[in-house]
């Protein structure tokens, strides 16, 4: 059995210096013997709520569009994903941990539009999907650090800070981290 990392950060190690996810911070939303899930909490797109609105119809108060969209992960890019505060009444949630969910049906898309969605809520095209045991791979090469996830993190950090917020919860500077391997 394995140790679930559902409700964790995954921090990107500097030896993940290429590609979608150098930098990155993702939140396992999903995590079992069949592979993990997740979102990627620290990357905005050049693309606005009120563009993704209109593109799906969905009637919206102007002051209410205002919001960083985050680049979720490199799979189903054109699918969108909400986590937020809560529970809501929601056609598609999977609730991940106490006070944290994550819906992907257009309801949720739909009152934050008319400013009656999640008061606290973060809003993804994609996500970061692993198959069986290739994120506890990737854990034995030393790609990522594990840190328990904190809401606070999540909805009260601004997007560029996130990363560096969750290496202060393990007492880190993730950016004094080098790829380099010291040898004694």
């Amino acid at each position: 059995m394995i140790e679930s990392l559902k409700n964790h950060f995954l921090m990107a190690m500097p030896t993940l210096s290429e590609g979608f996810f150098a930098g990155s911070l993702t939140y396992i939303c999903e995590h079992n013997e069949a592979g993990a899930m997740g979102i990627v909490v620290n990357q905005p797109l050049d693309v606005g709520l009120d563009e993704i609105l209109e593109h799906l119809d969905i009637p919206h108060r102007p002051e209410t569009t205002e919001q960083v969209i985050l680049a979720g992960g490199p799979v189903r890019v054109d699918h969108g994903f909400v986590l937020h505060n809560g529970d809501g009444e929601w056609d598609s949630t999977l609730q991940v941990a106490s006070g944290i969910s994550l819906t992907t049906s257009r309801d949720v898309l739909a009152a934050i539009g008319r400013d009656s969605g999640p008061p606290q809520h973060l809003i993804a095209l994609g996500y970061a999907g692993w198959a069986a045991g290739q994120l506890e791979d990737e854990l034995a090469r030393n790609s990522w650090l594990t840190v328990p996830a904190s809401p606070d993190i999540l909805f009260a950090v601004p997007c560029e800070e996130r990363l560096q917020a969750a290496g202060h919860c393990l007492g880190i500077d993730i950016r004094l981290l080098s790829s380099a391997a010291g040898h004694a």
